[in-house]
């Protein structure tokens, strides 16, 4: 007998090729395909909605609230089954610590509360005894992120890693891929991790190839300098021969707007040359992270305590506005990217909650203050531990990085807590892409956007047995209506449940039937070669 058997399908099974109609049965975890009139314990008549594979989340910092109530809503009310956590080189593990309490600001991006526990995570190992005990109704793989591991040997020093230094960061990472950690991730535009050379970076991806794990990059630079950044990160797959993975690719910047056909060439010459390069995008014009990033990295040295108090004074204010005007500074500079400060609203501010929601110049007026003073004054008020959304990208780039064949969609979802302002790819990056790319702008098949979000990604990202509805694979599935499928999240509210969704199933039980939870928990902290 069936646990479940699905009749009246149309069937997207992952590859790419087109519906067809069809049955499909759960016996266990597992797929079972074809099926007919077989005895279920539970039969569900689809009425011709699709059935597809459970959505893949290529990137996700769902690490930093791993099995709160917050996290299913975020993941599993958009179809999301599985998530690749741990980017940006912003994973919650290895821990030192001595360093805890910095490490903890800097991941304040993602979430307000830390587990006690914590403090222990002294190895991947450690975390993932906590995470296997977490409810989840998504499955998690998870990367090592660069900037935790530069801390927990060497907290926020701005300067090269010495020999021992690096060589404790390599015992780490090889540590963790022992125990099943899927790569290594960077985000070479945050402190610490932008104060390593490219040796550092090269010398710790060539830990993770005899594990076959990925590497994946928040390049140094997203806007005028992109393509020298992204050259970086192919030479990094060259040197250390993984493969790699572009975080978020897109390009910042009106000045910059296309030169993605620069980027997209780059990668496709990597894939002829023998590299795989590949990259993931949530499907928005504006993007998301730390308030703090509008301020060039070099100012972290010593910490966020440090720079919050440097900002109480007005010689430092001064000068650090100057750099931030002058295009001439080398960094990814968020403020001249989003077209000034009309550009950059506050998402979450707890210390000035009237700001959010606000951009800075409107906050600005709204206090009577100069737009730079008011932007200070928040970052001091916060500790520089706020988030800002940034209005950056054009839609023409947006659809023409979405059409490459390396493309696969993540939410970069920075999900502190539902109740909190926060961008709409948190809640509804999936359903959004389907809505936008296909539904709104026909710009590709039904089923060439769903390969994108499963089959697609589970083969770049080498997740076994998931992204496809084949016989004996995961029975992770979505069943879905066409016609009614909506994200409703926005700007303005960002956190929202999608129209669409009837069921989602994760290991062969469904835990999301009609906006409602069902109350099984069997998502699993998947181990990359276990």
């Amino acid at each position: 007998m069936l646990d479940v058997r699905i009749e009246n399908a149309r069937i997207i099974d992952g590859s790419g090729k087109p519906a067809y109609t069809g049955n499909l049965g759960v016996s266990g975890e597992k797929l079972v395909m074809p099926v007919g009139g077989e005895e279920a314990k539970l039969v569900i008549d689809a009425n011709s909605r699709y059935v597809c594979p459970g959505f893949i989340d290529a990137h996700s910092h769902g690490d930093l609230i791993l099995g709160s109530e917050s996290s299913r809503l975020f993941k599993t009310t958009q179809g999301i089954t599985t998530e690749v956590i741990g980017q940006c080189g912003l994973s919650i593990a290895p821990v030192n610590p001595l360093y805890l309490n910095e490490l903890q600001r800097l991941l304040s991006l993602g979430t307000s509360v830390f587990p006690d526990d914590m403090q222990n995570w002294s190895t991947f190992e450690r975390y993932l005894k906590y995470a296997d005990r977490q409810p989840k109704t998504a499955n998690a793989m998870m990367y090592i992120g660069h900037c935790s591991l530069r801390m927990a040997v060497m907290g926020m020093d701005n300067r090269a890693a010495t020999e021992d230094e690096l060589d404790r960061m390599k015992s780490l990472l090889c540590d963790a891929m022992e125990h099943g950690a899927a790569g290594f991730s960077t985000g070479l535009i945050y402190a610490p991790s932008c104060y390593a050379s490219r040796e550092e970076i090269t010398e710790l991806a060539r830990v993770i190839h005899p594990y076959d794990g990925v590497y994946a990059t928040h390049l140094r630079d997203e806007s005028s300098d992109i393509a020298r950044a992204v050259k970086e990160a192919i030479e990094t797959g060259r040197k250390a021969g993984v493969r790699v993975c572009i975080s978020h690719h897109k390009v910042s910047g009106s000045a910059n707007w296309g030169l993605q056909k620069v980027t997209l060439r780059l990668i496709e010459e990597a894939r002829d040359e023998g590299i795989n390069v590949f990259y993931d995008q949530y499907p928005y014009l504006c993007g998301m992270t730390h308030l703090n990033a509008c301020i060039p990295p070099w100012h972290f040295d010593g910490g966020y305590e440090a720079l919050t108090k440097r900002l109480k004074d007005p010689g430092f204010r001064a000068s650090l506005r100057r750099e931030m005007e002058d295009p001439k500074t080398k960094y990814s500079n968020n403020y001249l990217n989003s077209g000034g400060w009309a550009g950059v609203t506050l998402a979450s501010a707890p210390a000035t909650p009237n700001a959010e929601g606000k951009s800075v110049i409107d906050y600005a007026e709204a206090v009577g203050r100069d737009p730079f003073d008011a932007f200070f004054d928040i970052m001091i008020a916060n500790g520089c531990e706020c988030n800002a959304i940034y209005d950056s990208m054009c839609e023409e780039d947006v659809c023409e990085i979405a059409l490459g064949e390396r493309c696969i969609v993540g939410t970069d979802g920075c999900t502190r807590s539902w109740e909190e302002k926060g961008h709409p790819r948190a809640s509804g990056a999936f359903p959004h892409a389907i809505s936008y790319f296909v539904k709104e702008k026909g710009l590709l098949s039904l089923e060439d956007m769903i390969r994108k979000m499963t089959g697609l990604s589970a083969d770049f990202l080498a997740i076994r047995n998931k992204g496809y509805l084949r016989e004996g694979y995961d029975a992770d599935m979505v069943i879905f209506d066409f016609d009614r499928l909506k994200d409703t999240s926005t700007y303005v509210n960002s956190n929202s449940l999608s129209e669409g969704i009837d069921y989602v199933f994760t290991g062969g039980q469904a835990v999301y039937r009609n906006k409602q939870f069902t109350g099984v928990f069997p998502g699993k902290m998947i181990r990359h070669n276990a």
